[in-house]
């Protein structure tokens, strides 16, 4: 097929112990997914159903360097277990959701914050605090055959050896059946789509410079440099 101008290539995860590639469509990320996190920000975890954001593919970082974006100058980290679907569909059974997994990584939802809390105070969308470039660090995937369905374990980042997050997937208010059922109400999910599922309590800023080293208990680590 012809097109006017050349198309980008298509974000993609490595796999590991595998020479194939994890095509990604969509990055669906779950707010406020842990109490202490939603009692950080403000809020009580108690009174809302799950919301969602999106991240573009796009914004996916694999080489373990974070470039420090412009227009903010209070930029953090949040530490987070990814999940990538094989298959998809709409309303979704939680009973069947993880069917539809293809496996699991570690990733960081990097956060304008001072972008993002403007928004919120005039009412408007998150993109220009959640999604701009190189807003998605990602580790490698491991297949769901190979880790099982993490439900328990522990989540934690450091920012230069100092624990800056520490906590358990248990933790979660949202499973990850329910994320998947949930979402496919909303959304017709694909192969390929990501799901960020959200973040332990100790968020903070990050600096040109730190050196952040997330990790998910049974799933891997991820490293990532600010420059």
């Amino acid at each position: 097929m012809n097109y006017v101008v050349t198309p980008p290539d298509t974000p993609a995860l490595l796999i590991r112990d595998s020479d194939l590639l994890f095509p990604v469509h969509r990055i669906y990320c779950v707010g406020r997914n842990y109490a202490a996190h939603a009692i950080e920000m403000g809020y009580d975890p108690d009174q809302e159903p799950p919301f969602f954001f999106q991240k573009n593919a796009d914004t996916l970082v694999l080489d373990g360097r974070f470039p420090y974006p412009p227009m903010s100058s209070d930029v953090h980290h949040e530490i987070e277990l990814v999940v990538a679907l094989a298959s998809g569909g709409r309303d979704i059974g939680v009973e069947e959701a993880l069917d539809h997994v293809y496996g699991y990584a570690v990733g960081l939802d990097m956060t304008r914050r001072d972008l993002q809390m403007e928004a919120k105070q005039l009412g408007r969308p998150w993109e220009v605090g959640k999604a701009f470039e190189a807003a998605a660090p990602c580790s490698e995937l491991v297949p769901a055959s190979a880790t099982g369905h993490p439900s328990r374990g522990a989540i934690r980042l450091t920012v230069n050896d100092e624990i800056r997050q520490d906590g358990d997937l248990r933790q979660m208010i949202w499973k990850v059946p329910e994320m998947i059922a949930h979402l496919s109400q909303l959304f017709t999910l694909v192969p390929g789509d990501l799901i960020f599922s959200g973040t332990p309590s100790g968020v903070g800023p990050v600096v040109r410079g730190d050196r952040l080293n997330g990790h998910v208990e049974g799933i891997g680590d991820l490293t990532v440099v600010v420059t």
